[in-house]
């Protein structure tokens, strides 16, 4: 699995003109992308490492903050540009694959004690955020 993090003062996903998920306080931006072996296990690994990632300001993780975070599923993060000009998605999960893990994810998130908001798998969304900082992770589990 793999996951951009972002650290952000406020953001958004909308999806046909409707917000489905916000954050409007200090918390994470969690882009999550699953390939085809991960398993539920890489999905728990997932949950706590960025829930405990300390890079919120005064060096606290999201789980102690009380930040909330706002995850979004996101099959591009396995696209492949070594070839050529356009973008390979071989290496991305399928949705029956891919959807269990990202709701895991958002479980174990939630059963930290991380308020999450979400996404909606498979729409076509729009992603808006003020980043802080800038502050970008990617993470590999």
């Amino acid at each position: 699995m793999r996951a951009v993090v972002q650290r952000v003062t406020r953001a958004s996903v909308t999806v046909e003109g409707e917000t489905v998920g916000a954050i409007d306080e200090p918390g994470l931006l969690v882009l999550v992308g699953v390939t085809h072996d991960d398993t539920r296990e890489q999905a728990a690994t997932l949950a706590r490492k960025v829930a405990g990632l300390r890079i919120l300001r005064d060096e606290l993780s999201a789980a102690d903050a009380g930040a909330p975070m706002l995850v979004v599923s996101q099959f591009t993060l396995y696209g492949d540009t070594r070839k050529g000009r356009r973008p390979s998605w071989v290496a991305a999960a399928p949705g029956p694959v891919a959807e269990p893990l990202v709701d895991a994810v958002v479980a174990d998130l939630r059963a930290a004690g991380v308020r999450v908001e979400t996404g909606r798998f498979g729409a076509m969304m729009r992603v808006e955020l003020v980043n802080d900082g800038p502050f970008t992770l990617v993470l590999d589990v």
